[in-house]
């Protein structure tokens, strides 16, 4: 399995509507933070995430978050590279 790129070293910070939404784990996708298909042949797999309500949120871009599609802070951990 292929390791996770950094798409960016920060959260992506959108305001979204309720719907079920297919987070990019990979880190190769153009449509960050969102899946568009970029995993193939990675080992890499989109998560599902269900938002309930509208609500601001902040998507983890280092692909690194210890709370899966959401930032956690993780990214200042993070060495360069």
């Amino acid at each position: 399995m292929a390791e996770p790129v950094i798409a960016q070293r920060g959260p992506v910070v959108l305001k979204i509507e309720p719907c079920t939404y297919w987070w990019c784990a990979c880190g190769r996708s153009k449509t960050q933070p969102f899946c568009d298909g970029s995993h193939e042949g990675t080992g890499l797999e989109p998560r599902e995430v269900e938002i309930k309500e509208a609500q601001t949120v902040a998507f983890c871009a280092c692909k690194h978050s210890g709370d899966g599609a959401f930032c956690d802070g993780t990214h200042r951990t993070l060495k360069a590279g």
